[in-house]
């Protein structure tokens, strides 16, 4: 390390002893109460020494205070964005929260007095960050009523009652002095309790809105779970009928020459979780480490945005719409003339992704992450037999892979007549057509193109 960057990380080191020990005094003894003196023996250091880095102490405590709020609002946002469905937002906002004020408690306690001194008028930037707190939650429960997994409720009187449960159990942690395993406890514990509040179910005047319905479900059997969940807090009985397993590909000779011999990589596109996860398992084997700050990624639909992130790959861009055309719209705002952009994908992929970029000038590396397969029929023999002694009232397909081994794995030949009756959902454009392509109607398509899209389209249909 040169003189220069010693200098500054000493520099840092004292700013933080001085932050640090300013918010221990703020948070047990009120503002007027707290002198520099105080601050300056706390830390160890000169009195002169905190008017280095501070004007003066009303600088000094809103330092401290904005800094943490930015940093816990920012990291909310973060949360919240990736997730796939409301109670998945409210789980991550619920936790995250109560973490991050057990971690900084000083913050907390500091917060909670003034905030609660009707004399003490906050900052106006400080007024700002604690609104755009409470609105994270409050689009978070709208989102939840737009998909009937909330029920009616004054908003703003909600927002109030869930953040109140928490600051209290954040007092109660902080007194009670909680260990690391009492905190993760506990913060499921609120969540539970904040759910009970909101969940549809317990509204008794809604009811459940999908009751009495039989949905098909079929995907690989971990994602058919995940969907099932949205559609079984709505009262429907799920089946799940796995018509997909994904495997690796026949070889990574393609992926490895990109990822070890390609020197430069502007953007990646992934399409999917599959691809995510299969994408981070090679890379590890290689023991190969991209440099994310050069690269741009691009996740297509929240769910692959979450998957993601929880690989470590920072996402930049997530298309408003979750197709090829709406990764196409959001890259045609760069310059891409020689721009290398890679898409790990499926080996069945379609092309028409990279064609329509190589017409912005963009050199395209494509490379197969993993194939689809059929899952082995002894494996989903139960599902079968379920599915024959059940009369579904709706089949849900995701792709047109999907429908496809669904018509392989129950050797039906006239998917016309076998569906006659039923309803069919696809999720999107390209899946309905190759259903309708064998004769079979579908009457559920969603506006957008995701599980959540699916469901919504799935209550306006029923209703």
């Amino acid at each position: 390390m040169n003189l220069t960057s010693k200098k500054e990380n000493n520099k840092n080191i004292k700013r933080k002893r001085i932050i640090d020990s300013a918010a221990q005094l703020f948070s047990s003894k009120n503002y007027h109460e707290v002198m520099i003196e105080d601050v300056a023996k706390l830390a160890r250091i000169a009195k002169g020494t905190v008017y280095n880095y501070f004007e003066s102490k009303e600088e000094l405590y809103f330092s401290i205070m904005k800094t943490r709020m930015e940093n816990l609002v920012q990291s909310l946002k973060n949360k919240v964005q990736y997730e796939m469905s409301s109670i998945d937002s409210l789980h991550s906002f619920i936790v995250h929260l109560y973490m991050f004020l057990m971690k900084y408690r000083n913050f907390f306690l500091m917060y909670q007095k003034e905030a609660l001194k009707a004399e003490h008028e906050l900052c106006s930037d400080l007024n700002k960050l604690e609104s755009d707190l409470r609105n994270i939650l409050l689009e978070v429960i709208r989102s939840g009523e737009k998909e009937y997994l909330f029920r009616d409720i004054e908003e703003d009187f909600a927002v109030d009652l869930i953040l109140g449960s928490i600051y209290e159990a954040v007092y109660r942690g902080i007194e009670k002095g909680y260990s690391e395993s009492e905190m993760v406890h506990y913060r499921e514990k609120i969540f539970d309790f904040v759910l009970h509040g909101l969940f549809t179910s317990f509204d008794k005047d809604r009811g459940l809105p999908l009751k009495g319905k039989t949905i098909v479900i079929t995907r690989t059997l971990e994602q058919s779970r995940e969907s099932a969940e949205a559609f079984i807090q709505l009262g429907a009985k799920v089946i799940i009928f796995p018509t997909l397993d994904i495997i690796p590909p026949d070889n990574w000779k393609e992926f490895d020459d990109v990822i070890l011999n390609e020197k430069k990589i502007d953007f990646i596109i992934f399409t999917s979780a599959h691809a995510v996860k299969m994408f981070s398992k090679r890379c590890d084997e290689l023991n190969k480490k991209l440099n994310f700050e050069k690269i741009k990624i691009v996740a297509v639909g929240n769910k692959t945005a979450s998957a993601c992130e929880k690989q470590g790959l920072p996402v930049n861009i997530i298309p408003g719409t979750f197709s090829g055309e709406g990764v196409v719209s959001e890259l045609s705002k760069f310059n891409l003339k020689n721009k290398i952009i890679f898409i790990p994908k499926s080996a069945i992929g379609r092309e028409e992704l990279p064609d329509w970029l190589e017409e912005q000038g963009a050199v395209i590396r494509t490379a197969p992450v993993y194939n689809v397969a059929l899952p082995e029929k002894e494996t989903i023999k139960d599902r079968i037999n379920e599915l024959k002694n059940n009369r579904p009232n709706l089949f849900i397909f995701t792709s047109p892979s999907t429908f496809k081994n669904f018509l392989q794995i129950l050797d039906i030949t006239n998917p016309n007549q076998y569906f006659n009756g039923f309803d069919v959902a696809a999720i999107g454009p390209t899946t309905k057509a190759a259903i309708e392509n064998r004769n079979v109607r579908v009457t559920v398509m969603p506006d957008e193109f995701t599980i959540n899209g699916l469901v919504k389209a799935t209550l306006d249909y029923y209703k």
